[in-house]
């Protein structure tokens, strides 16, 4: 997605109109306001004040014209008075071309030559927002971006004092200000100074927001800047790992875009197509789904079904598929894209379809059908690259689903071989992979090389802050293997990590984060814990019933593992009252449950008996003993006999 900085830069280049003649009147110290340059026409709707906005209000140094009139000089009062005039006039003219020679230039070097100029003329409170449009050229060459923060640090410092030192101009710096958080949040982000980023772009949202609400302000105005704002919080959200919160980021900058754009334009079709993307790369496939179908609708219509863009949408859309488990509709859309990128030419982008349509054909079960279209994919790879890793990959896939596992082991190894070259260059991808080899080995039941292979692609995505989505994700499976190898004190931390992680970037209730409390419960158990497992349980059971439904299967099992921890515990009324909601959850099931149903009812009985033993023990250990009871009452026998001798 194209960075916002340098759509504002587009219209900061066009030359500026010639200086206004000054008179030579007493009224010449409140000489008029000019721009620096006139407004231009976008060539986006949502960007069609920005110059104007930039430049209009900045106000010249007022030069202050008190000429001396000393009579007791040689010098004649009215020659001296012409001759200040004229010194004037030449600062005036000298002033203007500076600017002139700024605003014409066309490459940085040439705008940095031409305010190293203006720096020996203008004061510093008028640089402001001249090192703004240096900096927003330097952000959209991103070549610099020590250089770009030092020039927005120092324009933002500037207008900031002046919006303090003239409170009639507060409202009118505002803009400035928010596009210079903007950009200063910009580069933070690109130097990977994530928190300075977040800090400075909710600065600009707060400033942007406050604007909207003045009626001085059209909403052309803060839109274009308000977008650029919610799409680096988007970026920088995203790094951090944040994901939920970055999403609702991305929508509002949809939903600026469909305010300022025409209805049905190109760049909303992409606009929804990176809104479906970012929701595939949290595994939200049903709300991917919508904005992949829309961008799709609005990309037709522009451009005719055959156009690549067309072909982009219905790739992703068999992914999206694909993740539903709508296996047929996903290789319909796979083989509608393959057939506009062969028209197209579009080798690379075609090969990678040729393997999801592989993929998808090992999910419907078609083995051999997906390993002769591997065979002919592999032949089309260089014998290093990442793409043949990928072939081999799926190709293992395949004959794992067949029971060949030497083939497949076979197969993986080549993968892996080519892969651990690439681990300094593309470890983002390399870790991706190792990833996927690893569920082939766990299939395999060889679970010592898929934990392996996990903790390495868990220390590549260590180093990735904006992969820590993922760290959480491998964490919890690297728990969950290590769990089910019995190795229970070991899964405990991975598991515990997970779980943090995964609430940061996903948010509390995901069900992702469900999962790993409930496998965090089942280690606490293992090591008679019963009471963190309770607790554990608990939070999975909630998250379950959030964001699956409470009669889903695996809300039935939390609420399952939830009467065990108190059954564990001796809280038998507690565990008892889950395990009946668990019997009600699998009776609506109907027949498909039938199996778990009948154990669940079982469980249900032993836990009346155990509750009821219980009962009786309690009862029992209440009442007095047999021998205390004879005990007492001799005692009591005996100091009637004594009283009555006496």
């Amino acid at each position: 997605m194209r960075r916002a900085s340098s759509k504002f830069l587009s219209h900061l280049q066009k030359p500026r109109p010639k200086t206004q003649v000054f008179s030579l009147s007493r009224d010449f110290a409140s000489t008029s306001d000019q721009p620096l340059a006139s407004p231009s026409k976008p060539h986006l709707k949502s960007c069609s004040k920005t110059q104007s906005l930039l430049f209009s209000r900045l106000n010249y140094h007022r030069l202050q014209a008190s000429p001396s009139q000393n009579l007791n000089t040689l010098v004649d009062p009215i020659a001296q008075n012409v001759a200040q005039m004229s010194s004037r006039r030449r600062k005036i003219k000298e002033r203007s071309d500076l600017e002139e020679a700024f605003e014409s230039a066309v490459s940085i070097d040439e705008m940095l030559k031409a305010f190293e100029d203006m720096e020996s003329c203008f004061d510093e409170k008028e640089l402001g927002l001249a090192c703004l449009k240096i900096g927003l050229k330097l952000d959209q060459e991103g070549e610099d971006p020590e250089k770009t923060l030092s020039f927005a640090q120092r324009a933002l410092r500037i207008l900031e004092d002046n919006e303090d030192n003239n409170s009639s101009s507060g409202s009118k710096l505002s803009l400035p200000i928010a596009m210079t958080l903007q950009l200063l949040g910009s580069s933070c982000f690109n130097l990977k100074r994530f928190s300075e980023s977040l800090g400075y772009l909710n600065r600009a949202n707060r400033v942007l927001n406050k604007l909207e609400a003045e009626s001085s302000y059209q909403a052309d105005d803060v839109l274009p800047i308000l977008h650029a704002v919610q799409f680096e919080l988007f970026n920088v959200k995203t790094a951090m790992g944040r994901r939920e919160e970055a999403l609702a980021h991305l929508r509002k900058a949809l939903e600026i875009k469909e305010k300022t754009l025409e209805e049905g334009s190109r760049e909303l079709g992409k606009a929804n197509r990176d809104v479906a993307e970012a929701y595939v790369a949290v595994l939200n496939f049903k709300e991917a789904l919508p904005f992949c179908l829309k961008a799709l609708e609005i990309h037709k219509t522009q451009l005719g079904h055959n156009s690549v863009e067309v072909a982009y949408d219905r790739r992703l859309l068999g992914v999206i598929y694909t993740g539903l488990e709508e296996h047929e509709k996903a290789l319909e859309q796979n083989q509608l894209s393959q057939r506009v990128l062969k028209n197209w030419g579009r080798s690379s982008d075609l090969l990678r379809a040729e393997i999801d349509a592989a993929n998808m054909q090992i999910a419907l079960g078609r083995y051999e059908e997906a390993i002769n279209t591997l065979k002919g994919v592999v032949q089309q790879t260089d014998k290093e690259s990442e793409d043949r890793a990928m072939v081999f990959t799926s190709m293992a896939k395949a004959l794992c689903n067949q029971d060949k596992f030497a083939d497949a082991k076979r197969c993986l190894e080549i993968a892996c071989g080519i892969l651990e070259k690439k681990e300094r260059s593309s470890p983002l991808v390399v870790a991706e992979a190792f990833m996927e080899i690893s569920m082939q080995y766990e299939a395999m039941n060889e679970f010592e090389t898929a934990i392996s292979l996990l903790k390495r692609a868990l220390t590549m995505l260590e180093k990735l802050p904006q992969e820590q989505h993922s760290v959480g994700s491998v964490s919890a499976r690297i728990g969950w293997l290590l769990l089910l190898t019995g190795n229970v004190e070991q899964a405990i931390p991975y598991l515990e990590d997970a779980a943090e992680r995964l609430k940061e970037s996903f948010g509390s209730k995901h069900y992702g984060v469900g999962y790993v409390y409930n496998n965090l419960g089942a280690a606490y158990l293992e090591l008679d814990r019963p009471q963190s497992a309770a607790q554990v349980f608990a939070y999975a059971k909630d998250i379950m019933d959030v964001s699956l439904g409470p009669h889903h299967m695996d809300s039935i099992e939390a609420c399952q593992n939830l009467s065990k921890a108190y059954a564990a515990m001796g809280s038998y009324p507690l565990a008892i009252n889950f395990q009946e909601k668990v019997v009600e959850g699998l009776e609506g099931h109907g027949p498909s449950a039938q199996e778990e149903l009948n154990e669940a009812i079982q469980v249900l009985e032993q836990l009346k008996e155990k509750a009821s033993t219980s009962v009786s023990e309690t009862l029992m250990n209440a009442l007095p003993l047999p021998q205390e009871d004879e005990g007492f009452s001799a005692k009591n026998t005996h100091s009637g006999i004594s009283a009555m001798e006496r």
